[in-house]
């Protein structure tokens, strides 16, 4: 597929509280751009942030005009401040990356070169990750669950490092849902995809403010945004609940009527209230679970369902804005 003689490559860059990082990012970024092909812009949104991060961003913006910024009124989440870069990005071609350089920016010739030749979408895959044990063990697990949950392949160990053609930008801001779980829907539009593996460094500078609750939210968006097997989960663990329960009816009537036939060594089952209490904690346990499953699915038909905006801009370094 041919691509433009002259091409624009934009680079979205979300922020959180990245004062220490941002001076590392900027000096590297703009080491490495002078390897790429064409021409490239910056689009930097700030996601609320409580520190200078804002005001070095300004800095930067008004030092190089390739720089374009935005900030948010507060903090919208990561998916959101991507999904704004996309929206903003004006570039043949957008790269994600992540403002605490654990992807490296000496990476991104790499993603250009593979787009030129043909690929739609380039997606990074960590072969290894510089994170706490216990981080890196629930990363692996979820990423196999989720292969296994969802109705499309949603490639294993990728995060949101990855180049996206302008139609594939264009596909994604098309699509109205709010609780967005990019990796899926990158995979979901299609086009040429292809892989690059790469190791994943340690923050440069800082310290991590995705915190674990962030990542259970991020994790339970991609489950139930690209699977319904929970849903099937409830009808099968109700009729597996009936089928036991009516066996166990059965067994304790035969084991009354016929005590000898059907004691198998196991003493006769009373009906003390203890037997009641456990049975009905059980079952209202259970019922639970299968509420909160629904529940988890309703909640975000909900939030769809009001239609407000996944953002809110109150500075720009664009001045026509």
């Amino acid at each position: 597929m041919l691509r433009p003689e002259d091409p624009l490559i934009s680079i979205i860059v979300p922020c959180f509280n990245e004062e220490d990082a941002l001076p590392i990012l900027i000096e590297r970024l703009s080491a490495a751009a002078k390897t790429w092909p064409g021409r490239h812009e910056v689009v930097c949104i700030d996601d609320g942030s409580r520190d200078a991060t804002w005001a070095l961003i300004q800095k930067q913006a008004q030092a190089d005009p390739h720089w374009r910024c935005y900030s948010f009124s507060r903090n919208f989440g990561h998916q959101a401040a991507v999904s704004a870069g996309l929206q903003k990005a004006r570039g043949d071609a957008a790269i994600i990356i992540d403002a605490d350089l654990q992807d490296p920016p000496e990476e991104l010739i790499r993603f250009i070169n593979e787009w030129l030749n043909g690929y739609d979408v380039v997606y990074s895959v960590r072969e290894s990750r510089q994170d706490p044990a216990l981080k890196k063990l629930l990363a692996w697990g979820f990423y196999r669950v989720m292969e296994r949950l969802a109705t499309i392949r949603i490639p294993r160990d990728s995060g949101d490092f990855a180049l996206l053609d302008r139609k594939v930008v264009d596909a994604i801001n098309r699509l109205p849902e709010h609780n967005r779980y990019l990796r899926g829907l990158r995979t979901w539009v299609g086009f040429r995809q292809k892989d690059l593996v790469f190791k994943r460094a340690a923050r440069a500078a800082g310290k991590a403010h995705y915190t674990f609750g962030q990542s259970l939210n991020l994790a339970l968006d991609g489950v139930f945004s690209f699977s319904t097997l929970p849903l099937r989960f409830v009808p099968y663990l109700g009729f597996a609940l009936t089928i036991g329960a009516l066996g166990m009816a059965a067994f304790v009537f035969l084991q009354r009527v016929f005590p000898q036939p059907f004691t198998f060594g196991i003493p006769r089952i009373s009906c003390a209230p203890a037997t009641t209490l456990i049975a009905i904690a059980l079952i209202g346990g259970i019922q639970l679970i299968c509420i909160g499953i629904l529940g988890e699915y309703l909640g975000r038909i909900y939030y769809e369902v009001k239609g407000r905006p996944s953002w809110i801009i109150t500075e720009s370094t664009e001045k026509t804005e």
